[in-house]
């Protein structure tokens, strides 16, 4: 059964490079959200094995979004995704129960790697 997979970014540009890597790569895309408060909503709905997580979004930012999903689901396995220069983010997302992050622009091997890791593939 292929790895069902939630995308949280606020660019669609950003949720469709994900999505193509992703199904190339044999993973099934379950939804996508644009913001951390359809992030969550979906992720109850869709109870996803994973979600790649925008940091930087309108409504409620990722790490937000992060902190409510592992309220509803502490096992959650949730992939930080950021521009480059937001280090402090990335500590507060990791703090905050993120399995790891992925630097924008996406290179697809290290997107897989990290997915691959988190769920123990």
């Amino acid at each position: 059964m292929a790895n069902r997979i939630l995308i949280v970014d606020d660019a669609a540009f950003m949720r469709m490079m994900i999505r193509d890597i992703l199904t190339k790569n044999g993973f099934e895309v379950v939804g996508e959200a644009q913001d951390g408060a359809q992030a969550v909503e979906k992720f109850k709905e869709l109870q996803p094995d994973l979600v790649t997580m925008d940091i930087t979004m309108p409504e409620m930012d990722g790490i937000a979004a992060l902190k409510e999903i592992k309220q509803l689901d502490p096992n959650a396995k949730v992939i930080m995704c950021s521009a480059m220069g937001q280090q402090a983010m990335v500590i507060d997302a990791i703090q905050a129960g993120a399995k790891d992050f992925i630097v924008k622009p996406f290179q697809s091997d290290r997107v897989i790697e990290a997915i691959n890791k988190t769920l123990g593939l």
